[in-house]
């Protein structure tokens, strides 16, 4: 959070001062370690009985509502102790976030607590903490009962919202769900029959109402613009933002079965022209696959933990997309469904997944994730990438360019490869971790070659993708190869310096190094060649002047030694 924001939620707090979620305390230079742990564990329970994402214990403020300021918790190292503390002596609960603001010119920190997990009340070194009005007791059993009922599968989704109307629907949106349903079930249901339907009957055929009333699943999919707060304090919202050159953002609210198709619409989607080898026409490919964009946002809408209260994040950057939501994956792996087609067992959004398959936006078997990967195997892009943070947040990425040309000419031409292999590549070109099974798979078939971090594409592959130069260019060589410069270079000139030596091998040295590691590179030679007796240095570290030793120079020969030499110079195997 920024300085302005972390004002900003600053200033609400002090509005509305301390309440079951929310201490200050003043604390100008300390505060004592256990207390703070009965604060962690009664406004995380609090928050959890009151359906907020956080408490708040704030230091630097005095019972009269001013910034006095403190320094506690001044250094990283004392924020991150205190975490570890709350971390071991809770069932496994710590401080979500550790922030600092100036506010009114004094130093202020606030402790962002997240509520207790669902069904699970936070203890204390054994007990549980609650408070009453704005004191911190013990949690009463009664209390205690009630987060422990909250089951861990709660369906935030398949609350009926009990002040929600027909009236609060968008009528654009209503039609668009009775289109996406005949497309479904046709031709089994007539479209003309689901025409004759009223609205009311037509909803419940759509899951999309219990007994009659509006499911929160209604709300975000057919919801009007101004329904939003009949899922307070949840935003529904989805935000498209901009990165790069140019920055843009904006923000799209209910109803998000007709927003969904209007953010992606925002997305520049330009044409890219890539060369197959051997081939003098290029083809033409879309930058992004229009049904993976909306497929990766409808997995969003879909399956995020609604009880977080966050919105959807799709950030366009120059060579790629971000698709961020909250909530880690329910049931699996990506990679069971890419290879295995793995169908989820459960879902934690079931109302709402069983609405947009009726309504045709998403299928419910898992097919999702395998066709986004095809999808980019088909225009020969790196395929998708997840990540999962620690807090459960997952962010789907889409590539928008290619990283190595090498395996995008190979998805041209070897289109016999297996998906497994492919996805094995995929994460050898973006430099990822490759399990050791497909390591040997793959070197086995002379696809990769080099040891763990550098593995990289083998000569065979880039004369079948016609990058044998690019191979060449970034292929390291026997140090002899490099030994051997040096010494004509010396040869010819009688001494040198170390910035000629660089400028002599620097061009020549693999593309794939790093420049410090070009430069530690250029060290390393240049010491194995002063402790064999080839060379010596007659300046300084930093004023270098390199010539011949006295057992080296003369008519050449050492040069003609290190043609015959291995790669230590000492095995004599001929290059």
């Amino acid at each position: 959070m920024t300085n302005g924001e972390l004002t900003d939620l600053l200033d609400q707090l002090l509005t509305s001062w301390e309440n079951e979620v929310v201490e200050f305390k003043e604390a100008s230079h300390q505060f004592d370690t256990d207390k703070t742990g009965k604060y962690v564990s009664a406004l995380s329970n609090e928050a959890n009985l009151r359906g907020t994402t956080s408490g708040w214990l704030v230091f630097g403020v005095s019972d009269d509502r001013q910034a006095t300021g403190t320094s506690y918790l001044d250094n990283a190292e004392r924020r991150q102790a205190l975490k570890h503390q709350v971390h071991q002596s809770t069932n496994g609960l710590t401080i979500r976030e550790i922030h600092e603001v100036m506010y009114c010119r004094e130093r202020v920190v606030l402790l962002e607590i997240p509520a207790a997990p669902k069904g699970i009340p936070v203890s204390w070194k054994g007990v549980y903490y609650a408070r009453a009005g704005e004191s911190l007791v013990p949690m009463s059993l009664e209390k205690q009962d009630e987060i422990r009922r909250a089951s861990v599968n709660t369906d935030w989704t398949a609350v009926v919202v009990n002040d929600a109307t027909l009236e609060h629907l968008d009528p654009a949106a209503v039609a668009r769900a009775r289109q996406g349903f005949a497309e479904r079930h046709a031709p089994r249901i007539p479209a003309s029959e689901i025409e004759a339907w009223d609205d009311e009957t037509f909803l419940a055929k759509a899951r999309l109402t219990v007994d009659g009333h509006l499911t929160r699943a209604a709300i975000l999919l057919l919801g009007a613009d101004t329904s939003t707060h009949l899922l307070s304090p949840h935003p529904a919202e989805m935000t498209w933002k901009l990165v790069g050159e140019q920055e843009a953002y904006e923000h799209f609210h209910l109803p998000f079965l007709l927003t969904a198709g209007a953010l992606t619409d925002r997305i520049r989607n330009v044409q890219m022209r890539l060369k197959p080898p051997d081939e003098l026409i290029y083809r033409e490919i879309s930058k992004y696959d229009e049904r993976s964009l909306l497929e990766a946002l409808y997995n969003c809408i879909a399956h995020q933990d609604y009880t977080r209260n966050s919105r959807i994040i799709v950030t366009e950057r120059p060579d790629r997309i971000e698709f961020i939501s909250v909530g880690g994956f329910f049931d699996g792996t990506p990679d069971e469904y890419v290879l295995d087609g793995r169908t989820p067992r459960g879902y934690r959004n079931t109302a709402l997944v069983e609405a947009m398959t009726e309504l045709n936006l998403i299928d419910h078997l898992g097919y999702g994730i395998r066709r986004m990967t095809q999808d980019q195997v088909r225009r020969f892009l790196p395929l998708p990438d997840y990540d999962f943070s620690t807090d459960g947040e997952v962010k789907l990425t889409i590539p928008g360019a290619v990283i190595d040309a090498a395996f995008s000419q190979l998805l041209m031409v070897r289109t016999d490869l297996p998906l497994e292999d492919v996805l094995a590549l995929d994460r050898v070109q973006k430099g990822l971790e490759v399990n050791e099974k497909a390591v040997r798979r793959l070197k086995g078939q002379g696809l990769i070659e080099g040891r763990k971090p550098h593995r990289r594409i083998t000569p065979q592959v880039a004369v079948a993708t016609g990058g044998m130069a690019e191979y060449i260019r970034t292929r390291p060589q026997a140090d002899s190869h490099y030994e051997t410069l040096i010494m004509d270079f010396i040869l010819a000139q009688g001494h040198v310096t170390r910035q000629d030596i660089d400028a002599l091998l620097l061009p020549v040295l693999s593309e794939a190094l790093t420049p410090e590691q070009k430069a530690n590179k250029i060290s390393n030679l240049l010491t194995k060649l002063r402790r064999r007796g080839r060379i010596v240095n007659l300046g300084s570290r930093s004023n270098s002047r390199w010539t011949l030793s006295a057992d080296g120079d003369g008519d050449g020969q050492l040069s003609n030694e290190c043609r015959k030499e291995g790669t230590d110079g000492s095995d004599g195997k001929v290059l």
